[in-house]
């Protein structure tokens, strides 16, 4: 579904929207010469994005791990950013990290860090890859870890408000909404998906000024229904 263009809007640098989904994740998936894990809970992501796995003890990957070839290419972790509220299709984005992997503390063979080599950031708006210097300086969004909690309260209990926050997109918005809910916030803006018989469309509407945190995020989401129109600005998918 396509519309006008929308002027740019301040966003998250790719690095950065890498690390918010790195700092929010609870599981990834682990390919070792060709064969994939799903890991949940084993991993900590430590200064400069480093990530180190926690393999679970006596199960098929760690005995994988024990024998793995470590210097030989092909170890990558996937990660899948999934919307915390119940859209048609709930997938955001997707990361891929691939290196190699060392021990974590030498001569200790129970924690293994990624040694980074490549980083790609796959989202609706296409492929990209990500710089290991840039995402090693990036530093998470401040609402990641706050950002289920804040979309999914706005969902439930503010609809009206999201109704509300739909309007500000005026004409410019394509007839036949069938319902829109929270997708995505940032520091710098929320994100609505406006969902249709057929297809979607993202409505991203900026902040007056940058959240810092959870609280200062409600107080913007209010502020946005009193900001000149001029302010608000949308993106169709």
């Amino acid at each position: 579904m396509r519309a006008a263009p929308s002027p740019a809007l301040p966003q998250q640098t790719a690095a950065e929207q890498v690390r918010s989904v790195l700092a929010r994740a609870i599981s990834l998936s682990l390919t070792v010469d060709g064969q994939t894990y799903d890991l949940l809970g084993a991993h900590t992501v430590g200064a400069r994005g480093r990530i180190t796995l926690h393999p679970p003890a006596d199960t098929p990957l760690s005995a994988h791990l024990a024998r793995a070839p470590f210097e030989a290419p092909g170890v990558r972790v996937d990660l899948t950013d999934i919307a915390p509220t119940a859209l048609r299709d709930r997938v955001r984005a997707r990361v891929a990290l691939t290196g190699r992997l060392v021990p974590a503390v030498p001569g200790d063979p129970g924690a293994l860090r990624l040694d980074l080599a490549r980083v790609t950031l796959r989202t609706g708006a296409g492929t990209e890859d990500v710089d290991p210097a840039a995402y090693a300086l990036a530093a998470p969004d401040p609402l990641a870890l706050d950002e289920a909690a804040l979309l999914t309260h706005l969902a439930d209990a503010h609809a009206d408000l999201v109704s509300e926050l739909v309007v500000l997109a005026g004409s410019r918005l394509p007839h036949g909404l069938v319902r829109a809910l929270p997708l995505a916030m940032d520091r710098h803006a929320v994100s609505l998906r406006c969902e249709y018989g057929e297809g979607h469309c993202d409505l991203r509407l900026l902040f007056p000024a940058e959240a810092r945190d959870a609280a200062t995020a409600g107080d913007m989401v209010r502020r946005l229904l009193t900001a000149p129109r001029c302010a608000h600005h949308h993106d169709h998918r």
